[in-house]
């Protein structure tokens, strides 16, 4: 199957039924179909960094139980967000960087909490071994097989900002267009997120990508830190060679703008200055406010879209019921970042948090229970079968209610995600490799990631029935 061409023919069946595969042989005397998909495996697109989620905000010390949650109710949740077998097997954690001091919950503490005197004085961190439950959370994830660790900063502390705050916006003292009476604070706060990266080192825990700036063009009343896109350049500059210097080998990730626009904006920026391009390894952006629309506007083959929950104000556990925030809806986000952004990961935001929220499991404010929804079931139809070093590979289809991604995985298996989008049932016809074994999985509203057929192509074709609204999952191996 490597370097062959995967045909996928797909046409209305007689009657829908739940996603199964059968070993048809050859198809001769079939109505023509309504739909035909092609798969190249021989047309190479992005490299796939992997999925997942984010969990800052002390949203870690609700999974470890700090409002009560029973070991093994703790355990079922670390399950689903890590397990490649029962869960989402995700293989990216994004987490924080705090500022914050004090640091309640729905805050992150900072490891300096006391202004040094300056930006020259030498500084007083302070570290717990914990970080408010992020470093009990990453341990856990590591022990799953998790490699990559994104750390990100929504401010500095407010000490090295104009307002003085690390929340409500402001800028760093000494970018671009600023005037700080107590002086310029960039290399402080590289050296801080530096620090930050060895504290966790000394926790066994090699953080992978480090972020300086989070919606940066976003002023919130929590952390935030402002950095226009030739600001953010500048900054690059100082923390880039840090980094190298550190030793610490860590992937320099910018700049999670809030909207994918912005994202492009600060891009470009990016790609316009070739020391800056050459320091930062992966470009980054949120999709509020729209999808995904182009890729950005970067040579850099590794974009992230690294953050983005459907908003709302209430809880939701359905697959399809028109709300926006149902789990048909992250499907359709994924596809659009993978197949219309080029993008090689996606962060979801965020893993598991309180009331009514969009994360991918809720947590009681008090007490024991799990509730777990539909988008979570979306997320892990990609994430626990396309790998980390997979490579996307060209696929189509003729009706644009059939949308399609192909994946090929270092281990030679390739991934199908085939998501109906219409309101009729499809029946696929898929050419494979003599021999190949093909599994298939169903995800709608009475499915989650369910696995729903085998077989063994002994003519080269199998057969798969595509319930309508449905996402289907077909793994494809020798």
């Amino acid at each position: 199957m490597v370097g062959a061409v995967l045909a996928v023919t797909a046409a209305v069946p007689a009657a829908g039924g739940p996603a199964a595969l059968a070993d048809t042989g050859r198809s001769g005397g079939a109505a023509p179909p309504d739909a035909v998909v092609r798969v190249d495996g021989r047309h190479l697109l992005q490299p796939i960094d992997g999925f997942g989620f984010a969990s800052p905000f002390q949203r870690a010390t609700l999974i470890r139980g700090d409002r009560g949650l029973s070991p093994a109710n703790q355990r079922r949740v670390l399950d689903l967000l890590f397990s490649r077998t029962t869960g989402v097997g995700a293989s990216i954690l994004r987490m924080g960087i705090g500022s914050s001091t004090p640091a309640p919950y729905d805050l992150m503490p900072t490891i300096e909490p006391a202004d040094p005197g300056g930006p020259k004085a030498r500084p007083q961190y302070v570290w717990d071994g914990d970080d408010a439950g992020q470093v009990w959370l990453t341990q856990q994830a590591k022990a799953y097989g998790v490699r990559r660790f994104y750390f990100d900063a929504w401010s500095a502390p407010g000490f090295m900002k104009t307002n003085a705050d690390d929340r409500n916006g402001g800028n760093l003292c000494g970018s671009p267009g600023t005037s700080c009476a107590s002086g310029d604070w960039r290399q402080a706060y590289a050296n801080y997120l530096i620090q930050f990266v060895r504290f966790y080192r000394q926790e066994g825990i090699r953080i992978t990508d480090l972020g300086f700036t989070n919606e940066p063009q976003f002023v919130a009343s929590y952390a935030s830190m402002e950095f226009t896109p030739a600001q953010a350049v500048d900054f690059i500059k100082v923390l880039g060679p840090t980094m190298k210097r550190s030793g610490l080998g860590l992937n320099l990730v910018c700049c999670d703008a809030a909207n994918w626009n912005d994202a492009k904006g600060y891009s470009a920026a990016i790609e316009a200055d070739p020391a800056a391009d050459r320091l930062v390894g992966t470009q980054s952006g949120h999709i509020y406010g729209g999808p995904a629309d182009a890729p950005l506007p970067s040579d850099n083959p590794h974009t992230w879209m690294s953050e983005w929950n459907p908003n709302g104000n209430t809880w939701n556990e359905a697959w399809d019921d028109g709300s926006g925030w149902a789990g048909i809806t992250i499907a359709e986000s994924i596809h659009n970042a993978l197949a219309v952004a080029n993008d090689s990961a996606y962060v979801y935001w965020t893993g598991a948090s309180l009331g009514a929220t969009r994360a991918l499991i809720q947590l009681p404010a008090e007490g024991d229970g799990v509730a777990v929804s539909k988008r979570l079931w979306a997320l892990a139809a990609y994430s626990r079968f396309i790998r980390p070093g997979a490579v996307r590979i060209a696929a189509d289809a003729s009706d644009p209610a059939l949308k399609v991604t192909a994946f090929r995985n270092r281990d030679g298996s390739t991934v199908l995600e085939l998501l109906n989008e219409a309101t009729t049932p499809l029946r696929t016809n898929l050419a494979v490799a003599r021999g190949a074994r093909t599994t298939t999985y169903l995800t709608d509203e009475t499915h989650s990631l369910d696995r729903t057929g085998t077989a063994r192509a002994a003519g080269g074709h199998v057969a798969a029935n595509l319930p309508a609204r449905s996402l289907t999952t077909i793994v494809v191996t020798r």
